[in-house]
């Protein structure tokens, strides 16, 4: 029975060891990988860009203000690149952050021929950037447009009343903190809300209409929210042609004087430390590298960044989504 009790205790022992030399390791992993990047970030930087190529910008997913890209871009516009072409597949994001985009993106265009392909999606916030280039492309099948702003906010007040809970506040004005989500919005507060998306509603469509030359019955038609194919924004004026990556090195050829054999090379807006799926998959990579395939099939299970990502838009939103489905 000792003998037993012995054994039983050593094999304990060599699973907390194991245990402890697997988490170990995953934890230098994840270092090292953060490490790389900051190398490969801090090279990037010292070599100043891509130089004697075209750059090739990727801009996805949700746009918010990023000072970051905003200074990558201007050493973008600095470097002895000869042109830009900008992969778009975004659904838009704060109106805010599109806006400080398109602004860092029309600056960059005054110095260099800037070309906009549009990969699956340039909607909302998406689309006011893609109109600071010369040139929009899309696919037949990308979308584009969704010209319109939008300011939501939940209002628990019936769950609340449910549950028997009621929040009080002391304002210095009846608009102060309006709408407050624990009770009903006054008319007050939504006609000052409806002021604020109409004027930003009326700048949007004023870029429109100057960025791609629409006159008002066009211009009419093509800002009502909805988002349309690459065939019929070719037909509607918001694109200039259908095509790719290849179309656009065709007409910098063309228009630009530009080698249509230059290379092509990727230039990063942010850098690699920063970039939160290049971390994911490392972190679920080192994991399965120990053993530990279960606990790496939770992370990627569990969508925690991706609604993490979509909490942390503050503001109004020039935002595009098809509606979900139960």
């Amino acid at each position: 029975m000792s003998l037993d009790a012995d054994l039983i205790v050593d094999r304990r022992r060599m699973r907390r060891k194991l245990t402890f030399w697997r988490v170990t390791t995953v934890l230098v992993a994840i270092a090292a990988v953060v490490v790389a990047a900051v190398a490969v970030t801090k090279r990037d930087a010292l070599t100043g860009g891509p130089g004697g190529s075209i750059a090739r910008v990727t801009i996805e997913g949700l746009i918010r203000s990023n000072r970051q890209r905003v200074e990558a871009l201007e050493r973008l516009s600095s470097s002895n690149a000869k042109a830009v072409i900008i992969h778009v597949n975004s659904p838009g994001g704060t109106v805010a952050g599109s806006e400080q985009l398109h602004d860092a993106l029309m600056r960059l265009k005054a110095k260099k021929p800037v070309v906009v392909v549009v990969d699956g999606l340039a909607a909302s916030g998406g689309y006011i950037a893609a109109m600071a280039s010369d040139r929009i492309y899309a696919q037949e099948s990308s979308l584009v447009g969704s010209i319109g702003v939008i300011f939501q906010y939940p209002n628990v007040s019936e769950l609340l009343k449910t549950v028997g809970v009621k929040v009080e506040a002391v304002r210095s004005s009846p608009l102060k903190a309006a709408p407050s989500g624990y009770e009903p919005t006054s008319p007050e507060a939504t006609a000052a809300i409806e002021a604020i998306v109409g004027d930003t509603y009326s700048w949007f469509r004023d870029l429109v209409k100057n960025r791609r030359s629409l006159d008002q019955p066009l211009l009419e038609r093509v800002t009502d929210g909805r988002v349309f194919t690459g065939r019929q924004a070719l037909e509607l004026k918001l694109i200039d042609a259908l095509g790719n990556e290849q179309s656009a090195i065709e007409w910098l050829s063309k228009e630009r004087n530009i080698d249509p054999k230059t290379p092509v090379r990727d230039y990063r807006l942010s850098p690699r430390i920063g970039d939160l799926s290049f971390l994911r998959i490392a972190a679920i990579g080192a994991f399965e590298a120990v053993g530990l395939a279960d606990i790496a099939r939770r992370l990627e299970q569990s969508g925690a960044l991706q609604a993490i990502e979509r909490l942390n838009l503050d503001g109004l939103l020039a935002l595009w989504h098809p509606p979900s489905s139960n």
